[in-house]
């Protein structure tokens, strides 16, 4: 076996340590900020035991070093140089075992427990863990925050809690047991020396209870604002376009600016706490070198010290005073990831608004037999949208939505779908109330398009390939030729060279035509080969030769299907078998094409407005 190879394999077998991948069944993570990292501490207590052990004796082996320096000036002042190394050979060796053996192999152990097992193992685990409960959030949960500011509390988050236990278990540890050790030995040398440290460490103390928790306000302030700031530039990244032709102004620069100049105060507000601790801290430092350098000098010229005792004890403060600037930074470091926490489960460990019930069943292929009971919702709100509401879609009948904007339209397919749960009445599919089935098996049995086409920045064949898990490369083909979308496909590259169905289409699918992502949909729909189909809008985004060119197979998977349509162009909607007008979240009229126009109500005066369109021509002729 090469080297190399069993280099990797002990790298691997280090790394694989915690699985990254590690879940639990806790529906709703701990939102108080010390019981969430105390849930995931725990779930890694090997590696978290054996830290605080290598901390722990970090802080000893460096006592240690320092004790042995005074004893080495004392031994070269009384030994003779010829036989040093006959006389003293054992404890010569131990020292040096000490600082090249004992030191450099603790170092490295927690070396390779934090970079080796918990930053890749840990973190990722608590982001994958955090990830899978966000993801299983409503839709509405997602109308309210801004993409970016999730994902950024999810990766900071998972950061934030390996942070703050390292810090913890190795940092704070470490420069407890090197403080206890220290004072231990200078008491040894002179008790008012120990006095002197347990002052000093008394002061500290103080300044970490009286200043810090500004500095933690501080901190979460900082986060907080991090958060809206970072919301504001992918916000205005992610909708570039609109930046492009409407900002003239540069309004968005002063959004981003004021999010900024909000950042900036919480930065200042911290910093200015930051300063005042260091400052505290230098001041407490300072006094404690300049009391114990005068005890060492009086004691010696008294004779009740030696020139090693001098060192060690001179030596042990200097390290204090380093490690005690270097702690506070730490503590500093801990307050920050502390309030990091502390804002990313506020988005993190929600309860879902909508889940499954505890018996919830899997759904079987649904008939399409869709009734609304006396269905009420109002988005929380007092009233409006929909009120009262009874409608019935008989199994492969095909109904069309029709109003005014605002009138629940949209509304009405997202609560059969589940994204909300009614606030009144019931939604039964074949006989079954939404809400006892899984959501996942419930959207199972909807093909969706609408007019915003929603394309995953993957490539083509996996957008398409989303309607349908573990669909084969002759399938997805064929469902793009029906969907007239193949040869458009096979013409399409990206910056980085891919082609065909293995290009990328860009976020949100900004690299495709609006028509062309619409038939990208379309294609995935086709796939899915659901029973039940919404079209909102669905050739909305289409020119007219197109539409023709997929009408044919649009029509096929129709057949058998209860399918549910959208359509402000009323012409593609006015043969279905049945229109219902909605207005203010209420049925006002429904019936046929004729029926409607005969009556001369908002349809007839919504149809004076428009003419012409394919799919009414086509479904009339049916």
């Amino acid at each position: 076996m090469s080297d190399g190879s069993l280099r990797e394999r002990l790298w691997r077998r280090f790394e694989g340590a915690l699985d990254a991948f590690r879940d639990t069944d806790r529906e709703v993570l701990p939102q108080e900020a010390w019981r969430f990292i105390l849930y995931f501490a725990r779930q890694a207590k090997g590696p978290f035991v054996l830290l605080l052990l290598v901390g722990g004796l970090a802080g000893a082996i460096d006592a240690a070093i320092y004790w042995s320096i005074g004893w080495l000036i004392d031994l070269l002042q009384s030994a003779r140089p010829e036989t040093l190394l006959a006389d003293h050979w054992p404890e010569l060796t131990g020292l040096l075992a000490l600082i090249l053996v004992a030191r450099t192999g603790v170092m490295i152990a927690g070396t390779v427990l934090e970079q080796q097992v918990i930053v890749p193992g840990f973190f990722s685990m608590v982001r994958w863990q955090s990830f899978r409960r966000v993801i299983e959030q409503p839709y509405g949960f997602y109308q309210n925050d801004f993409a970016g500011r999730i994902a950024t509390k999810i990766m900071q988050g998972g950061e934030a809690v390996g942070d703050f236990i390292v810090n913890v278990l190795q940092t704070m540890w470490s420069f407890l047991t090197f403080l206890v050790l220290a004072f231990t030995i200078l008491a040894s040398v002179d008790p008012l020396m120990g006095l002197v440290v347990a002052v000093w460490f008394l002061c500290y103390a103080g300044i970490v209870v009286l200043l810090l928790p500004e500095m933690r306000r501080a901190g979460r302030a900082t986060a907080d604002e991090r958060s809206i700031f970072n919301g504001r530039l992918v916000d205005a990244f992610t909708n570039i376009m609109s930046v492009k032709l409407f900002d003239s102004g540069r309004r968005e620069h002063a959004y981003v600016r004021d999010g900024l100049e909000n950042f900036l105060e919480a930065v200042f507000r911290l910093t200015r706490a930051v300063t005042t601790v260091r400052s505290a801290v230098a001041v407490n430092n300072a006094v404690m070198l300049a009391a114990v350098v005068t005890i060492c000098i009086s004691q010696w010229m008294a004779g009740n010290v030696t020139t090693g005792a001098i060192a060690t004890s001179l030596a042990l403060v200097l390290r204090l005073n380093q490690m005690s600037g270097w702690m506070m930074f730490n503590i500093n470091g801990l307050v920050r990831n502390y309030a990091t926490v502390q804002d990313s489960t506020r988005t993190i460990s929600v309860r879902p608004a909508i889940r499954d019930a505890a018996d919830a069943r899997i759904m079987p292929r649904a008939r399409g037999d869709i009734r609304f009971e006396n269905v009420t919702f109002h988005y929380g709100k007092g009233g409006g949208v929909i009120d009262n509401l009874d409608l019935h879609v008989r199994p492969g009948e095909r109904v069309a939505l029709i109003g005014p904007s605002g009138g629940g339209k949209t509304t009405i397919v997202n609560l059969a779908l589940r994204l909300f749960d009614v606030e009144g009445g019931r939604i039964l599919i074949d006989g079954i109330d939404v809400r006892s089935v899984t959501q996942a098996s419930l959207r199972a049995q909807f093909g969706v398009v609408t007019q915003d086409a929603m394309l995953m920045h993957r490539p083509i064949r996996d957008n398409i390939g989303y309607g349908k898990a573990g669909a084969t490369d002759d399938e997805i083909v064929d469902a793009a030729r029906r969907a007239a979308a193949h040869e458009f496909i096979t013409r399409v590259a990206d910056p980085k060279g891919r082609k065909g169905y293995d290009a990328q289409v860009g976020e949100r699918g900004v690299k495709l035509s609006g028509g062309q992502r619409q038939r990208v949909a379309i294609a995935r729909m086709m796939l899915k080969d659901a029973p039940i189909l919404i079209l909102d809008e669905a050739t909305s985004a289409l020119d007219s030769d197109v539409e023709a060119a997929i009408q044919e197979n649009l029509f096929r998977m129709m057949d058998g299907k209860t399918v549910i349509a959208i359509a402000h162009r009323l012409s593609t909607i006015a043969a279905l078998d049945r229109l219902i007008v909605l207005d203010q979240g209420r049925i006002v009229e429904e019936g046929s094409h004729a029926a409607l126009l005969s009556r001369g109500g908002l349809y007839a005066q919504l149809w004076k407005r428009q003419s012409g369109g394919f799919l009414g021509d086509r479904l009339a002729a049916e």
